[in-house]
């Protein structure tokens, strides 16, 4: 049996995966208020899983974040969505587990609970692993 929690695997998986783009990536808190924007925040990670004889598999739910301060620069944010889904396609494998990605949801809103009006995309991720 893995060593390693499922979830973790692949959220390490991803950031490094993002961070080879040359993204700012965030996790475990919101960057400090003078962050240059665009920003990607890895935020909530989900996980059911059971246990066979030989294995743990189940499920991984990632949230993922991105922010932009120019609500005119859509396309910029389409685009890094577009490459966070792209990542999350070209992950399937891990230390311990074997990964599909099952499902995947997009969603680009205005953001006002700033000072600054902002553009907040929004990606939902659901992979199998095992």
């Amino acid at each position: 049996m893995a060593h390693t929690d499922p979830q973790q695997e692949l959220f390490t998986a991803l950031k490094l995966g993002l961070e080879a783009l040359k993204y700012d990536v965030y996790d475990s808190v919101l960057p400090p208020e003078d962050t240059p924007y665009p920003f990607i925040y890895l935020a909530d990670f989900r996980q059911t899983d059971s246990t066979t004889k030989s294995q743990v598999c189940g499920n991984v739910y990632a949230t993922i974040h991105v922010w932009h301060n120019n609500p005119k620069q859509r396309g910029t944010v389409s685009k890094i969505l577009l490459d966070i889904k792209t990542v999350c396609r070209h992950t399937a494998h891990t230390t311990n587990f074997a990964w599909s990605l099952r499902d995947l949801n997009q969603h680009i809103f205005a953001d006002n609970t700033t000072k600054t009006p902002l553009l907040h995309g929004v990606i939902e991720a659901g992979f199998y692993f095992s």
